[in-house]
């Protein structure tokens, strides 16, 4: 008997055909079913996010547990992301060759069997090399929630699919600090990776349970394809540690931080030539170059920096007073709380022909949060924060379904571009979070400097205020140090202390003002685009309108 060809096209029913190649058809399930796929839908994409946000939401506990430094303990969440981008390159085309169902079931094994040598990894380095498989593997559970999703709801709710299984990723950090402090209770760092193994095999369970439907096959790698992966993955994995340590190693006063800039700016501009003048490019640089497209990219990286304000600025500010995960737990839930309010928001308002608005909602929500940030003191703590830190959650769900659409029409009408939207798309979150951390941090670092310089110049003792606040030091320790020398040193120290506390804090409101300032930049270019497409539409409306009256007024010359 003849052996069925796998790439042929099957025969589907109109409500059934695949929107593209790699993706699964959309057959009517039971009510029973549709529960089963929306609920595994969102276990598999929080499980996904769920194994960076862990390591992300506990880095100084890790820290400690590794015995290692500062610089060499952000390399954790650094090469996750690096084995994150470089993987979606190849991704869509191994689902659009082998298989859904392949592409399902081997990445889930993959992601348990990291998960399980997690465990295994005793020291820094080998979870430094775990770490990028699960940065690998875990690519492809983003994908596959929304996919299951899909399968959920009918057709004329297939846009709120979308919206939640691009969304529930943004639950993952809140949740990491809501329960990981437990689970570092459970043989240090192992607790956190076993329960990652547990939800890994959970949902591994469900997929061989709740099989998505089957879709069309294409033969889509091409030789070029990995020649283009062995210049871009090196290039964007440099690119990566270079944002992801700049901040901590200095930018400046590191040698090797240049030199992988460069090489990877090379790496890069080789792969971009590369793949240029291919015939049937991995990247399509013509159509990413595409004023429209571009500028789309661009206020997505703008707004994913802006929100990184929430782990980099709020988290960040709270963890230098001396708070812990334990004690944000409020925090946590506020922001969860935003974003699953911006979700249904979004789930319920989102429309086609209305992409641009959720966007410019969302900026005038940022800036009111940052605004409100701006307001910290020493006193400060999480709970003077959960309205900020609310909106702030709602903004980064309400947004971001909106600005996946606004693209993909692109990628409809001519599926070849699916690669290179998956890229921007991928790239804009990853890179735009690690800049957006680079920049806010290093922003932070150096007004710091700034306020500790113009304190420090009037910490003098000629100012009473000065000397009376020495004495109140003094009284404070005087019952545990008797030596008047000791006693001085100490109470300077402790003023010294203070002052270092308030320019940080002062460093953390003008940081917050930045963002809320790059928030209204953004927002101030995405009106004026609107505005001005809005007045080519009128204009074009008008011109038209014109020529119909004159052809109506003249029938003898139309005849």
């Amino acid at each position: 008997m003849a052996k069925r060809n796998p790439y042929a096209q099957r025969e589907w029913l109109p409500h059934e055909k695949p929107m593209l190649p790699g993706s699964p058809s959309t057959p009517i399930h039971s009510p029973s079913k549709r529960v089963a796929f929306g609920i595994i839908g969102l276990l598999i994409s929080i499980t996904g996010a769920l194994s960076n946000a862990l390591v992300t939401a506990n880095l100084t506990n890790l820290q400690g547990t590794f015995g290692a430094y500062s610089n060499e303990i952000a390399w954790l969440p650094a090469v996750y992301v690096m084995g994150n981008i470089s993987i979606n390159l190849l991704l869509v085309k191994f689902r659009q060759q082998f298989g859904l169902r392949l592409f399902t079931e081997a990445f889930l094994v993959l992601y348990v069997i990291v998960a399980f040598f997690h465990i295994l990894a005793n020291d820094l380095s080998s979870a430094i090399i775990v770490r990028t498989a699960h940065g690998m593997v875990g690519a492809a559970l983003s994908s596959l929630g929304i996919y299951y999703q899909i399968q959920a709801w009918p057709a004329k709710h297939r846009l709120k699919a979308l919206v939640i299984g691009i969304t529930a990723s943004q639950l993952a950090i809140p949740l990491a600090r809501l329960f990981s402090t437990e689970l570092l209770q459970l043989e240090e760092w192992r607790g956190l990776y076993l329960f990652e193994l547990g939800l890994a095999m959970i949902a591994l369970g469900c997929v061989l349970v709740v099989k998505l439907p089957p879709g069309d096959r294409i033969k889509a790698f091409e030789k070029m394809d990995f020649v283009t992966f062995i210049l871009l993955a090196p290039g964007m994995a440099l690119l990566c540690g270079v944002l992801s340590l700049g901040r901590i190693e200095w930018w400046f006063t590191t040698p090797w931080l240049g030199i992988s800039l460069a090489i990877s700016l090379v790496l890069i501009v080789a792969a971009v030539v590369v793949e240029h003048n291919r015939a049937n490019p991995l990247i399509n640089t013509r159509w990413l170059s595409n004023g429209m497209i571009v500028r789309l990219g661009i206020v997505m990286i703008m707004m994913r920096i802006v929100l990184a304000e929430q782990n980099t600025g709020a988290v960040g500010f709270l963890q230098q007073l001396g708070l812990l995960n334990d004690q944000m737990r409020g925090l946590a839930l506020a922001i969860i709380a935003g974003v699953i309010f911006g979700m249904i928001a979004s789930a319920l308002t989102i429309k086609p022909t209305h992409l641009s608005w959720p966007i410019v909602t969302s900026l005038v929500v940022m800036i009111i949060a940052s605004y409100m940030d701006a307001q910290s003191s020493p006193v400060t703590r999480g709970n003077n924060l959960y309205v900020s830190q609310f909106l702030l959650g709602f903004s980064s769900a309400f947004f971001l379904a909106p600005a996946m659409l606004l693209g993909i029409g692109g990628v409809v009408t001519q599926p070849k571009n699916l690669v290179s939207f998956v890229v921007l798309f991928g790239m804009s979150q990853n890179l735009g979070g690690l800049i957006g951390s680079a920049i806010l941090g290093t922003f932070q670092t150096w007004r710091e400097k700034y306020h500790s310089s113009l304190l420090g110049d009037q910490l003098s003792q000629l100012d009473p205020n000065v000397t009376e606040r020495l004495s109140q030091y003094s009284s404070l320790f005087s019952s545990q140090l008797p030596d008047n020398f000791l006693l001085s040193a100490q109470s300077s120290s402790q003023l010294q202390a203070v002052a270092t506390l308030q320019a940080n804090v002062l460093a953390y409101n003008d940081t917050y003002l930045l963002t809320a300032a790059m928030a209204l930049i953004t927002l101030m270019w995405v009106l004026w685009r609107l505005t001005r497409l809005r007045y080519i539409n009128w204009r074009q409306a008008r011109h038209n309108l014109t020529e119909q009256r004159q052809q109506a007024s003249n029938p003898t010359e139309n005849s």
